[in-house]
């Protein structure tokens, strides 16, 4: 879309009443697919804030009861489908808590999250955010710093999470592998006792 489609999008009274529509009826449906769809085009076209809000307030809630599902069930999440669509809600709330310098809830997200997804390459990514959080390292400065920009994910399933780096993640874990330990005691308690943060 160009300037002057957003620009009508934006202004067309049809769509943002469809808009409207559509997000309820997700919201009652607690249809992630369907309130993540309405989420990116509500960004893309630059709406409310307060709208954007709450559905990704119902996204989580979705999320949560997903998550809260699988570890009852001591499953793992997998890259796809709903279980996709809640990794990428947690991950994203733990973004944007340690973009607020919150670093132990974004920790706390990132430890659950790795632990209870199905998937290595991902998990080993997350380690490494759980060791820069845990040094308490500002977001933007550990990205400029560390994360390659010019070597972004190809895979799609990957598209949304934080996974080339400008160093050898399986050294870098092996550097930090005792003090990953550390963290996993910590923090175990929040998959033992199935908590949600």
């Amino acid at each position: 879309m160009n300037k002057n489609d957003l620009n009508e999008a934006r202004t067309n009274p049809d769509f943002l009443i469809y808009l409207e529509a559509a997000m309820q009826n997700s919201i009652k449906n607690q249809n992630i697919e369907m309130m993540y769809e309405i989420l990116d085009t509500m960004l893309v076209l630059d709406l409310e804030e307060e709208k954007t809000n709450k559905i990704y307030d119902e996204i989580l809630k979705v999320a949560t009861l997903n998550l809260e599902e699988k570890l009852e069930k001591n499953e793992l999440l997998k890259l796809e489908n709903i279980d996709f669509l809640t990794i990428r809600a947690f991950y994203e709330l733990a973004i944007e808590k340690w973009s607020n310098s919150d670093f132990e809830l974004a920790k706390a997200l990132f430890f659950t999250l790795a632990n209870s997804i199905n998937d290595d390459f991902l998990k080993k990514n997350m380690e490494v955010l759980i060791v820069n959080l845990s040094k308490e390292l500002d977001f933007e400065d550990f990205y400029e710093e560390f994360v390659d920009k010019d070597e972004l994910e190809s895979k799609e399933e990957y598209g949304y999470f934080i996974t080339t780096f400008n160093f050898d993640i399986d050294d870098f874990l092996k550097n930090h592998q005792e003090f990953l330990q550390k963290e996993y005691e910590n923090l175990k308690h929040l998959i033992e006792k199935k908590e949600i943060i």
